[in-house]
């Protein structure tokens, strides 16, 4: 799969844009575990435009995790512009467009999904962005199959996406009404990739969650590429599972219970080295530590305990008692 002279190689996995997850430690991860693409957190135009330092800071990107795209989202056509001509300006290896977020406080306002109901206005933003800074980045867009189940249009949008100049899409199986509930349907996804008008990537995503579904998926709706997202929260090393399954067709033993509390705790490491400060810190890890060791025996009380841990060293003595209580 290419994006302009970007290769990412044969039935690529990608990192799915995560507001509060995919920062730049998380984003080395799920690199060091194989993702052959990463993207930013989702960022507001509006706040690029007035030069928000938390928002900037958003941007960053080590050359170490490379290929990243920077995500970008907005209602407005003039302040997404400017955005993206900034965001050009920082050199990332692909300029997204978010057209799927469907948290209410932005979907409501016209922006992310919201734009799903104003495809006209969509079609016209991303010209515009693309006419701004396509000749600097590719642009790329992620989106849903339509707004609700009476306006799945997304076939019918994707086309009119590439003939305005994206050069990839990404495609999650969901409506705006739906949001991340019941099963996403990946059968408009496929639609999209077989129309022969189509000449563009197209990625798949929702639901993805190991390497058998995504060998089923490659082969049955035939898309470019899969997106990750919630399913590497707390296991970054899904990439490294997928991708594995993918080359040989056999699942990799599950990692111990010992080497996943030492991985989280070289996270909690990397995540207090950015944020600076160890609340923060603390707070946002708690996502990756209210996922993992599913299925312990007898847990909920040390669970309780990991969660509810305010200092660096607290999380770090309930790690070692897991480690020492179900490991091997």
């Amino acid at each position: 799969m290419k994006i302009r002279n970007l290769d990412l190689g044969h039935e690529p996995v990608i990192l799915a844009p995560m507001e509060d997850v995919t920062d730049q430690p998380f984003r080395k991860l799920c690199k060091h575990w194989g993702a052959d693409l990463m993207y930013t957190e989702f960022i507001s135009a509006d706040a690029v435009v007035r030069d928000i330092d938390s928002t900037l800071r958003k941007t960053i990107i080590a050359s170490e995790e490379r290929p990243v795209g920077i995500q970008i989202y907005g209602k407005e056509i003039e302040p997404m512009v400017e955005a993206a001509r900034r965001v050009a300006e920082i050199g990332p290896d692909v300029l997204d467009i978010n057209f799927g977020c469907p948290v209410k406080k932005i979907a409501s306002k016209g922006a992310g999904a919201g734009m799903l109901r104003d495809v006209p206005k969509m079609v016209a933003m991303t010209k515009a962005i693309v006419d701004a800074v396509g000749d600097k980045v590719p642009v790329t867009v992620k989106t849903r199959l339509g707004w609700d189940e009476s306006s799945k249009f997304v076939v019918d949008t994707a086309e009119r996406l590439q003939d305005v100049g994206i050069e990839a899409i990404t495609i999650h199986g969901r409506t705006r009404a739906q949001m991340y509930t019941g099963e996403a349907d990946w059968t408009l996804i496929g639609e999209v990739k077989n129309n022969p008008r189509m000449h563009i990537p197209v990625v798949g995503n929702g639901d993805i969650v190991s390497g058998p579904q995504a060998r089923e998926y490659f082969n049955r709706y035939g898309v470019d590429g899969i997106m990750i997202g919630r399913a590497s929260i707390g296991h970054p090393w899904i990439f490294e599972e997928v991708k594995h399954y993918l080359r040989t067709g056999e699942e990799l033993p599950a990692i111990t219970i010992r080497e996943q509390t030492k991985r989280l705790a070289n996270q909690l490491d990397d995540t207090l080295a950015w944020i600076g400060d160890e609340r923060r810190a603390i707070l946002h890890i708690r996502r990756h530590l209210a996922v993992s060791f599913k299925g312990l025996a007898n847990f909920r009380q040390l669970k309780i305990r990991l969660l509810r841990a305010d200092t660096i060293a607290e999380v770090k003595t309930c790690l070692d008692e897991i480690a020492n209580e179900y490991g091997i």
